[in-house]
């Protein structure tokens, strides 16, 4: 990709998927966690703590190079996207769940992703020859995550009229960008993606199946409802690979560390609709209330 594109519109492209995001948060969105907090907690240790771990695994299991390691590993440390309020909608999951989760992990990611990020380097690469997120990088993770979301809720909050005027451009804005990135990470690295497929694809669909699995089954397992269940599988399967891509392009300059993210974008969706179709098949029916 042009260094123009990578540099100055991807961040740029980001930021507005990001406000659009923060479009459709409060501070009740917030609070409501402290209603539901068993559920949150779950939902949390599942995204943060163990998949983390499953995807470290993932990557040991199918010796993946470093750098495909180091994306998947971003990949599994960027929150979950926006798009998961939708298929919570579809599949009868509890939506109010699903805002309260991506509010709160749109900004813990923040944090916890450089963290996440660094190690996976340090682990991978013998620290990569600065390809690691030092504080300057640290801080660009976080402009890129926090503000725009701040500005999206602040709009909220000042001009509802406007944030919902501006919701559905934003959304559609967001799936347009994400097939452009991934469109453009596999074009720069055509002549090296059979090989990246034959070495990511399969350990990135396990990933994908072992977040929605995880991410529905462990609450359950702890006593949550289906109805919540659904919203937390939902958030952890569905990350916001647009994140990850804009990082690994921008902030680490390595299209192949976006590689797992655009095969996961590829996936996602796809598995997601099977999970969902099969949770209305199989599990018993969530509570409506």
């Amino acid at each position: 990709m042009d260094s123009g594109i990578i540099t100055i519109l991807l961040p740029l492209a980001l930021a507005i998927v990001m406000a659009g995001l923060g479009l459709e948060l409060t501070l009740k969105d917030f609070a409501r966690v402290t209603k539901h907090p068993k559920a949150v907690f779950l939902a949390l240790f599942c995204q943060l703590v163990v998949l983390v771990g499953v995807a470290f695994l993932i990557c040991k299991l199918f010796q993946l190079p470093p750098l495909l390691a180091v994306g998947l590993m971003l990949l599994a440390a960027s929150p979950g996207g926006a798009t998961a309020n939708l298929f919570s909608y579809l599949y009868k999951g509890d939506i109010a769940l699903n805002i309260s989760l991506t509010a709160v992990n749109a900004i813990l990611s923040a944090f916890t992703l450089p963290l996440i990020v660094n190690f996976a380097v340090i682990h991978f690469m013998n620290n990569g020859d600065g390809m690691g997120l030092q504080f300057a990088k640290v801080i660009q993770v976080f402009i890129i995550i926090f503000v725009p979301v701040c500005i999206g809720m602040l709009i909220r909050r000042y001009s509802p009229s406007i944030a919902t005027k501006l919701q559905r451009p934003t959304k559609i804005f967001a799936i347009v960008f994400l097939i452009a990135i991934v469109c453009g990470a596999i074009f720069q690295e055509r002549e090296n993606i059979l090989g990246y497929f034959a070495q990511v694809g399969l350990a990135t669909a396990v990933f994908c199946v072992a977040s929605l699995a995880i991410g529905y089954f462990v609450p359950r397992w702890a006593g949550v409802s289906s109805f919540q269940a659904r919203a937390c599988a939902f958030e952890i399967g569905i990350h916001n690979s647009t994140l990850s891509l804009t990082i690994a392009l921008t902030i680490m300059a390595s299209t192949t560390i976006a590689i797992p993210a655009a095969v996961y974008s590829i996936f996602m969706y796809f598995f997601a609709v099977i999970f969902g179709l099969l949770l209305n098949k199989y599990a018993p029916q969530p509570a409506t209330t």
